[in-house]
């Protein structure tokens, strides 16, 4: 292992930054050259079918099947035109990554002849094996059909890889029966009971609104590494974190990457991905150092949720392919070094209504903020009441070691307005007990009038917050690096339709009891104020003191996957996601089991890596360094100079050998709790007995094994160290 080492850091000197070919045209005209959008639809489809097609997505109508013919022939001339020879439905699995399987547009005709053959069916609904992806039991392996079905919404894509060029048509995955099996289909339900709700309030502000888009901005941070190291650290290839590694003696503490000069070799990666990702319709405008040595981040604009969720998938199976062309690794794991930042992927979430309204953004004018208020106050609300809703959501065995680590949100959910909005919704919640004569102007009474026009700016933010109120945006920063953003999506466009409906019902209650409009949607506000005041919080997150008045305030605080998922299937949150038809009790029951059985799989995995290392690597390695320490003791004995020097040596074989034997003890420990634990039954105990036993033991093993980093000759080391890992590039 170590010749491993030097070997690979030998490698990473001879690199050289790799040469990018770039377009001359300019970004604008190259954008999304390799999807089948809009413009590349009204040139090879016959105006009548395109007009078809364009009203069943904007009303959500199935499509016919004469126009699906029509798109398959105009999508498979446009990708044939471009080199494509296959295509392949392109959809996201319970695995976390996106799945496909091509097929040729080659085909033999009923008289044996070659032809290219592309029909609107093959469009439409493709049959892969549903029993051998996650499914929480709902297909047996002998019941393997399972069907993948096309999404109008998401353009079809295509992606060259080793020069082979495949059309990818986004589509979800559902089982036999109908239950989902994927993360797209709950997203899309979701969008659309969010649209129906909002829209149905929007009503009583602009009655010219029809449909309600939900906007998404998705941030990525990401590690870059050698792809020697990398390959020279079987902790990161088969975990995608390192179990072991001492702090190197500089890390972030002088915060000098942030925001500095990309290195060379990185900058053409980013270059490289960036035109890649441009040509397919990813609007991606922002790159930067982030805090932690060798971490990035890229950022696009926003889009339509359910096609930024598209985006964001497609992006890091681009990042990581590009990466491979510079003999680089992209790290996506939330904790890939212990001791520096994580990574995370901020969700930038809003609404916005068919007329050009942000519903987050206040206006000019009053009746615009009391519409903004409308939908600011009922997130807040919806958030209040399903808060362990949202941590399950993001809940995971690699986000587990990112959450409330000085760097990240706790998990503890909690909003951040700035102090600014704090004022105006307690000015709501005292004014609005002052009554209303006749003839009084409601909004003038209550200081809505005064909202600034220029509020974007006079927010500040809370990195300690994991949902945060940015100026125009509520921004949903608990959500890791690797996750698919569909599920923390799906659960929040899900509790603010279902708090929508409710706070339409109950204004339309006070109507009738002949109240003015204003006045019963004021009144409604209000109480939503005072009823989810505990759960907006403008301090540090990270502080002790926090985790005390949280838990006063009757917040949850559950940092750990296992009991996180509990939230999932408890009856209220059944009850709303059957009521919005998001999921069945079948669907969510399942998906609580998969998630479980991730979990414990992923800390089964790291045991088994963490074990491997400290016996056959770690142990033999510190054993023959202190061999030779024996050996020059004894030299020394055997001169005659037993002195002050000898006793250090001696001191040190005995902390070398006090670290072996804490090691191997720690291992068998684990080992035998990892037996015990695998003979339970019930998933979510097996899953608990992973946290709760199995990975007890990481820290201590890991301890001991980082100390034995600090006493063996370098030269000896078999892994590559953190100094290597971050700030070889």
């Amino acid at each position: 292992m170590a010749i491993l080492r030097f070997k690979a850091l030998e490698l990473v000197d001879q690199r050289k930054p790799q040469a990018v070919v770039t377009s001359d045209e300019r970004r604008s005209d190259s954008f999304g050259k390799n999807v089948f959008n809009l413009d590349a639809m009204r040139a090879t489809m016959p105006g009548e079918y395109f007009k078809k097609l364009q009203a069943a997505i904007k009303q959500g109508s199935p499509v016919e099947r004469s126009v699906a013919d029509a798109v398959a022939s105009a999508m498979k001339t446009w990708a044939m035109a471009k080199g494509a020879t296959h295509y392949t439905h392109w959809f996201q699995p319970l695995t976390g990554s996106t799945a496909e399987k091509h097929d040729s547009f080659f085909d033999l005709n009923s008289d044996g002849r070659p032809v290219e053959n592309f029909k609107g069916s093959a469009l439409v609904q493709q049959e892969p094996d549903a029993s051998s992806f996650p499914n929480g039991g709902i297909r047996n392996t002998f019941e393997a059909r399972g069907y993948t079905a096309w999404d109008p919404t998401s353009p079809a894509f295509i992606i060259e890889t080793a020069g082979a060029k495949t059309l990818c048509i986004p589509t979800i995955f559902v089982a036999y029966t109908g239950e989902a099996l994927d993360y797209k289909a709950p997203l899309l339900k979701s969008l659309a009971a969010l649209e129906q709700a909002a829209v149905d309030v929007c009503q009583y502000f602009d009655k010219d609104v029809n449909r309600v888009s939900t906007t998404l901005g998705i941030e990525q941070e990401y590690f870059i590494v050698d792809k020697a190291l990398f390959d020279a650290r079987p902790d990161l290839v088969m975990t995608g974190r390192t179990l072991f590694g001492h702090a190197p003696a500089k890390g972030q503490q002088l915060e000098d990457h942030y925001f500095g000069s990309i290195p060379s070799r990185v900058h053409a990666f980013m270059l490289d991905f960036e035109e890649e990702s441009n040509r397919l319709g990813i609007p991606l405008r922002t790159r930067h150092n982030e805090v932690a040595p060798n971490q990035f981040e890229c950022a696009p604009t926003f889009e339509d949720a359910n096609l930024a969720v598209d985006h964001n998938q497609l992006l890091m199976d681009i990042m990581d392919r590009v990466a491979e062309k510079h003999n680089l690794k992209v790290l996506l794991h939330e904790k890939p070094f212990s001791g520096v930042n994580g990574s995370g992927k901020h969700n930038n979430w809003a609404m916005s209504t068919d007329t050009g309204v942000n519903l987050l953004a206040p206006g000019r004018r009053p009746k615009e903020n009391l519409q903004f208020l409308a939908f600011f106050i009922t997130t807040i609300k919806a958030v209040h009441r399903y808060g362990d809703l949202l941590r399950a959501s993001i809940a995971s065995a690699s986000n587990d070691h990112r959450l409330g680590a000085n760097e990240a949100p706790p998990a503890i959910m909690s909003v951040f307005v700035g102090s600014q909005l704090n004022s105006v919704l307690d000015e709501l919640e005292r004014t609005a007990k002052l009554p209303l004569d006749k003839g009084d102007n409601i909004y003038l009474k209550l200081g809505i009038d005064k909202i600034p026009a220029i509020l974007l700016d006079n927010t500040d933010r809370n990195r300690t917050s994991p949902f945060a109120f940015t100026g125009n945006k509520f921004e949903f920063r608990a959500v890791g690096s690797s996750a698919n953003c569909s599920s923390s999506m799906t659960v929040l466009n899900t509790i603010v339709a279902d708090q929508l409906i409710e706070f339409k019902n109950s204004v339309d209650a006070l109507i009738e009891q002949g109240k003015k409009k204003e006045v019963a949607i004021v009144e409604v506000l209000r109480e939503y104020v005072i009823s989810s005041k505990n759960i907006r919080f403008e301090g540090n997150g990270y502080s002790d003191e926090w985790k005390e008045e949280a838990a006063s305030r009757g917040l949850s605080n559950i940092p750990t996957t296992p009991q996180a998922l509990d939230a999932l299937v408890r009856e209220d949150a059944a009850d709303l996601f059957a009521r919005h038809n998001i999921f069945s009790h079948v669907e969510l029951h399942a998906r609580h089991d998969i998630l479980l059985e991730e979990y414990m799989k992923k800390i089964q995995i790291e045991s088994r890596v963490m074990g491997d290392l400290a016996v056959n690597h770690i142990i033999p390695t510190a054993v023959a360094y202190q061999t030779k320490l024996i050996t020059n003791v004894r030299g020394l004995r055997e001169l005659g100079l037993d002195d002050e020097l000898s006793q250090v040596t001696v001191d040190t074989i005995k902390a070398i050998s006090r670290h072996i034997s804490t090691i191997k003890t720690q291992v068998d420990e684990m080992v035998n709790a990892r037996k015990v634990a695998n003979k339970i039954e019930d998933t979510r105990e097996r899953a608990i007995a992973y946290c709760d036993t199995v990975k007890t033991h990481f820290d201590t093993i890991r301890r001991s094994v980082d100390k034995l980093e600090l006493m063996v000759a370098d030269e000896d080391w078999p892994l590559v160290k953190y100094r290597e890992l971050l700030f070889r590039h």
